[in-house]
């Protein structure tokens, strides 16, 4: 293949021209290492399947991109899921492209082609950004102009590096959305942020419902819900003529609508026991007769 000269404008040395010269060439599968800097953690292997199906029958229509680190290793830059195919179809070469890329450069290649995918779950997505902070010592603003996102998204999915490695994993296994994520961002305790996780799975809760379980988890009140469970709540009672009048109240309203219930109270040393005597329908009926004129 003629190779081709290309101009880029990129993050590199501050907006310097960078002239790069590259070309394809069939690479050995094993001799390509993964960027230390990807930020996708979990792969669909089901569209990994679908992609070598697809390369078994068309072949391969983009390369990867790699870098040379000496003459039998090379470091990739993009396309690890066309890789991860070649590797499942157990191919012994692969057809790259070969830049003069700094670990520097490499590494924000790698996150900004990943973070421009879309396709990241939200976890990986912050972990990009926070990489592409840390190699180029870019701020928030800086960053949300490259990727063209507002400076508050960028702030957002930030601070859900504040959850551990643990929690993170926790959240994207068992389906959370990002504003499920930052609803928990006020749980600071990971038992708590746990048994949340857990309880947002088994009741598939909305994020209203979720900031609500926050809310009366951290205010200590009963309704919020731990490990799955909900806490029980305990009722003080100090005088019993409350549950006395309320059967008392019962029979009333029964016996105002024509069935003749009665109640029998016996108090012991121990127990108040109560004894209430409703009629079956058929013998309510009968007395409804029995009362009836001419019957």
């Amino acid at each position: 293949m003629k190779n081709k000269k290309h101009m880029k404008l990129s993050l590199f040395g501050g907006g310097k021209r960078h002239e790069e010269i590259n070309a394809v060439v069939l690479l050995d599968v094993e001799k390509i290492r993964p960027n230390p800097h990807q930020p996708r953690e979990y792969f669909d292997e089901r569209y990994i399947q679908d992609l070598a199906e697809s390369i078994e029958r068309n072949g391969l229509l983009q390369p990867i991109t790699v870098r040379e680190l000496d003459q039998d290793a090379y470091e990739l830059i993009s396309g690890e899921r066309r890789l991860t195919a070649y590797r499942l179809l157990q191919r012994e070469s692969i057809p790259a492209i070969i830049e003069e890329y700094t670990e520097r450069q490499s590494a924000i290649l790698a996150v900004i082609e990943n973070l421009q995918r879309k396709d990241l779950n939200f976890i990986e997505e912050a972990n990009g950004i926070r990489n592409l902070m840390e190699i180029t010592g870019l701020n928030q603003q800086q960053i949300s102009l490259q990727l063209g996102q507002a400076q508050s998204t960028i702030a957002n999915k930030l601070r859900l590096m504040r959850f551990s490695k643990e929690i993170q994993s926790q959240m994207i296994e068992n389906g959370l959305t990002e504003r499920h994520a930052r609803a928990l961002l006020a749980l600071t305790e990971d038992r708590l942020l746990s048994g949340a996780i857990e309880t947002i799975r088994q009741n598939d809760m909305t994020v209203i419902e979720t900031e609500e379980m926050v809310r009366r988890l951290n205010a200590g009140v009963p309704g919020g819900e731990v490990d799955g469970e909900k806490r029980k709540r305990k009722i003080v009672v100090k005088d019993l003529r409350i549950f006395q009048n309320s059967i008392n109240k019962a029979i009333s309203v029964m016996n105002l609508s024509g069935i003749p219930a009665e109640t029998v109270k016996r108090e012991t040393e121990e127990y108040l026991e109560y004894t209430i005597r409703i009629p079956k329908e058929s013998a309510y009926q009968n007395s409804i007769l029995q009362k009836q004129p001419g019957s």
